[in-house]
């Protein structure tokens, strides 16, 4: 009973701060210049193509935040298998489109090349690894689908852990935006998919070690 709650407690943190970080982003449909948006150039918040990426790429990644986490539940995944399935097509969509929406953008962030290419990164290995977990699950690849979950759903939770170092830079540390920025657009993700990676590799590891029923009761 003890080890299920400390393997739910972390799922259960990461659920909540995804629907946290979902719901405070809806903000930017008041389509007030407010947030990171009193930063833009005029140039560039008037231009309609970014506008059009900045906004789909927030709905939509909204979407995924909201989704993702609870389709790590084996309890609801077991129990509502008909919506764990509707769910996770609307994920798969939503990443979509958010992933190149935020590439779209990416050309546009402040921080220069070493933040714009961070950011273009993240979009390009959310998107891949999205197509990689929806491919596995077309051929029924039920562990290399889960695998690539576990990673894609680390690259959502950028959208957190942004808003977590973004302070910690500017307020904690007293690091200027211009010298913080680059360094979040990489820290952003990067040890999100190294934990993720582990994480599989992990249990990869338990699934080989692990002997199969028929040889265990042997």
């Amino acid at each position: 009973m003890k080890s299920k709650i400390m393997t739910r407690l972390p799922l259960a943190l990461l659920t909540l701060f995804s629907v946290l970080i979902a719901i405070i982003s809806l903000r930017y449909f008041s389509f007030e210049r407010t947030d990171i948006l009193t930063d833009k150039p005029d140039w560039i918040y008037s231009n309609p193509l970014w506008q059009a990426g900045f906004y789909l790429h927030v709905a939509f990644g909204a979407i995924a935040l909201l989704i993702g986490g609870f389709q790590f539940f084996g309890s609801l995944r077991d129990r509502f298998t008909a919506l764990h399935r509707t769910f996770g097509k609307i994920y798969v969509a939503s990443v979509f489109v958010s992933s190149i929406a935020g590439l779209g953008i990416a050309v546009f962030t402040a921080g220069g090349i070493f933040a714009k290419t961070g950011f273009a990164a993240l979009a390009i290995a959310w998107m891949y690894s999205n197509f990689r977990a929806y491919t596995a699950i077309r051929r029924v690849d039920i562990t290399e689908h889960r695998n690539w979950m576990i990673r894609n759903f680390s690259l959502t939770f950028a959208a957190v852990t942004l808003r977590i170092w973004l302070p910690l830079f500017l307020a904690g540390f007293g690091i200027k935006f211009g010298t913080a920025y680059p360094i979040i657009a990489w820290l952003c993700w990067v040890p999100n998919l190294i934990v993720a990676e582990l994480m599989v590799r992990r249990s990869t590891a338990k699934a080989v070690l692990s002997p199969a029923p028929e040889q265990a009761a042997a």
